[in-house]
């Protein structure tokens, strides 16, 4: 059963699809079953993925690299950035020639100060990852 925030591809035709509301049925595209996309938090690769958070000024910015900022090229880039603040979720689309960040603006108010607050990024080529 899909859940609430997974992601899933269709390896035919590379359709993306975030759940809103799990429900039971499987999720079928191109006549196959779409793949979840599991988030990856360990990087052993050349190119950092694990997206980092800073709280700035109104909001928070996501950074996809800690100490090197990911490739933004046409072949392979970061599609997506997403902040995750309690049950709301913000999104941010990029696309090559972009810098691999996002800020978001956030208001701290009582229903979001002591909230979890996580990150998640989607690279073209590598997948779903989280920090």
């Amino acid at each position: 059963m899909a859940e609430r925030l997974q992601v899933f591809k269709c390896e035919e035709c590379g359709n993306i699809v975030e759940i809103l509301v799990g429900g039971g049925a499987p999720l079928i595209c191109c006549g196959a079953e779409m793949v979840l996309q599991e988030e990856k938090t360990a990087d052993v690769t050349q190119e950092k993925h694990v997206p980092y958070i800073e709280k700035v000024d109104g909001g928070y910015k996501v950074k996809v690299g800690q100490n090197a900022a990911h490739p933004m090229e046409e072949a392979h880039y970061i599609q997506w950035i997403e902040l995750i603040v309690g049950d709301a979720v913000y999104r941010q689309h990029l696309k090559p020639g972009d810098v691999p960040e996002a800020c978001f603006c956030v208001c701290c108010d009582s229903c979001c100060c002591d909230a979890k607050i996580s990150a998640r990024e989607y690279c073209n080529v590598h997948g779903h990852w989280k920090g």
